[in-house]
């Protein structure tokens, strides 16, 4: 199983195209999750089609900002539970194996928006023994030393975030995140946004040799 997931930052872009198809070609992803398309769903159609994806689902932009696609393969069995401008929850099994929950988020950058975002994520499961990954953007700068210039480190702007973290049936995953601006020529300049992939702890190991 290989999943991506990137903050693209406008899809209307050659190079950012490009990048995105080498990814996939090369990884052979079974599921894609891009946020912040900026782009119809009409546009990111013929984009899924260049990258041999076979399903899609698609939350549109409001004007210029935002818009998520989610793109997998026919091996993957995905249905779409909930979904805003901000996430797409869903029910994912994979070659008839169980099945588990994937939520894929970009969350609100806004401070005012922030406490609502990860509340509502935290009561989408209730059933601690149920298997769910959330994989995406946080939109987060969780600690000084994640912060790149601009203004100073304020932990009030994070309080929410680390209150998500606490919950006692997460458990961290390790993986290769990669924090790039969404454009390959800024690939030497990153500037890092945070990623979070988390899982629950009876998931310890089964996911050992997957690729995110």
């Amino acid at each position: 199983m290989a999943l991506l997931a990137w903050n693209v930052r406008g899809l209307g872009n050659k190079d950012t195209v490009h990048a995105l198809k080498n990814v996939c070609f090369k990884h052979k992803n079974d599921i894609v999750f891009l946020s912040e398309t900026k782009q119809k769903r009409r546009y990111l159609e013929k984009i899924r089609m260049k990258m041999k994806m076979d399903n899609a689902f698609y939350v549109d932009p409001v004007g210029i900002a935002g818009g998520l696609a989610l793109w997998w393969t026919n091996d993957v069995k995905l249905s779409v539970l909930h979904h805003d401008k901000n996430f797409i929850d869903s029910v994912i099994s994979i070659n008839g194996e169980e099945e588990w929950f994937g939520t894929f988020i970009y969350a609100s950058p806004y401070e005012e928006e922030k406490q609502e975002f990860w509340e509502r994520l935290g009561t989408l499961r209730v059933d601690v023994n149920a298997k769910w990954c959330i994989m995406g953007d946080t939109n987060i700068v969780a600690s000084p030393n994640e912060k790149y210039g601009g203004a100073p480190f304020d932990q009030n702007n994070v309080i929410w975030y680390h209150e998500f973290l606490r919950n006692p049936f997460l458990w961290k995953f390790k993986a290769k995140v990669e924090h790039t601006r969404g454009r390959t020529r800024d690939a030497k300049k990153m500037r890092y946004a945070k990623n979070l992939i988390e899982c629950y702890p009876h998931w310890n190991g089964a996911f050992s040799s997957q690729k995110q």
